[in-house]
């Protein structure tokens, strides 16, 4: 299967940069990383067409930050213990403070 020159995402995921010039390839952990965060199911359908499962397993395991319902879901997923990702470490390393 030949894989397009770009993913076909909402250009919506990327309102902060310049979405004709993002770097599809070298930039993948950014693409993957806005896609589970804030990407709807056909985004997901997309990048698993563009980059694999194994890419996208290798960004979520080594992004800084996911949301717990994004971490839940990658853990299930990819069947993987939550206390390997990244993410789950750094939080752990750096607790939020009371709220009162």
């Amino acid at each position: 299967m030949k894989t397009s020159s770009k993913p076909n995402l909402r250009q919506t995921l990327f309102w902060d940069v310049d979405y004709e010039k993002i770097q599809w390839k070298k930039n993948y952990r950014f693409v993957i990383e806005r896609v589970l965060e804030r990407g709807t199911f056909e985004d997901w359908q997309e990048i698993k067409r563009y980059y694999g499962l194994d890419k996208i397993k290798e960004a979520a395991l080594q992004a800084r930050w996911l949301d717990q319902t994004t971490l839940s879901f990658c853990s299930a997923y990819f069947k993987t213990p939550v206390d390997q990702f990244r993410c789950y470490t750094l939080r752990l390393s750096n607790p939020a403070p009371w709220v009162f």
